[in-house]
């Protein structure tokens, strides 16, 4: 894995189209027990090398009920997005993540990963990538319908500030859905 993760670090397949050129941030163990996908690093990720360095990622380790000492802990936890690096701003929020990252990159990191880890789905793009014709008709539903993709995914929204509308009408979310979620946590730790 230490081989792949140095490969990935040098990684430049699209340096051009990242306006603060190319930083891939991941981080890898062959044992996690968790494997974290969401869209792409922000911008103080790409500033700080350490992903989820946010408020989202603050939201996250909460609704995941566990501090930062587990998180970024790669025998427990590792982080691979959809784009390795911070793609820029967009109209509303960050630029869509790059899409040679995840091909390129995931076959390679996931036939390295012993045991089975549970994967950690976070918003649309980790979300369509995955489970292609098994992502539901909308977000909402996919993440409602998260019994069905045990044990090997969870689909999550992102945890972005920008969600607190889809949080305050879909309560069942922070009702059912985050206690399930922490409790197949705590069982793989």
């Amino acid at each position: 894995m230490d081989f792949l993760l140095n490969k990935i670090k040098l990684c430049d397949v699209c340096r051009y189209h990242l306006p603060l050129g190319q930083k891939p941030i991941v981080q890898l163990a062959a044992f996690s027990k968790i494997i974290i996908i969401g869209q792409a690093p922000g911008r103080r990720a790409h500033e700080t090398g350490i992903p989820w360095n946010d408020v989202s990622g603050k939201k996250l380790r909460e609704w995941m009920g566990i501090d930062e000492a587990i998180f970024y802990h790669s025998g427990y936890v590792s982080i691979m997005p959809i784009g390795f690096c911070y793609p820029g701003r967009g109209k509303s929020g960050d630029a869509a993540p790059r899409r040679e990252c995840a091909p390129l990159w995931h076959p390679q990191i996931l036939k390295q990963i012993t045991g089975t880890p549970l994967i950690l789905l976070i918003g649309q793009y980790a979300q369509r990538y995955y489970l292609k014709k098994r992502f539901k008709n909308s977000l909402t539903a996919t993440v409602k319908d998260y019994k069905n993709f045990l044990p090997e995914y969870f689909p999550l929204p992102h945890p972005s500030p920008r969600n607190r509308h889809w949080m305050k009408t879909n309560p069942w979310f922070m009702e059912e859905t985050i206690p399930a979620l922490r409790n197949i946590i705590q069982e793989l730790l």
